[in-house]
């Protein structure tokens, strides 16, 4: 799918949310990146073999009271 040289990590690599975007949508709460990944807002994304990777928020996000 990616045509980048150096390619862009795949949609199965641990890195692939590294790729590069082909499509942007902040309006819509989502964006398509080159290697076929659909990412959202809430850090969850939709792999091209329709695996869904649940939102994974950083740890840090969260402060204490």
């Amino acid at each position: 799918m990616c045509q980048h040289q150096p390619a862009c990590p795949s949609a199965e690599s641990a890195d692939r949310e590294a790729a590069l975007l082909t499509a942007h949508h902040p309006e819509q709460g989502w964006s398509l990146l080159c290697n076929g990944v659909l990412i959202f807002e809430d850090t969850g994304e939709l792999l091209p073999n329709g695996e869904i990777i649940a939102p994974h928020r950083p740890m840090g996000a969260m402060t204490a009271a």
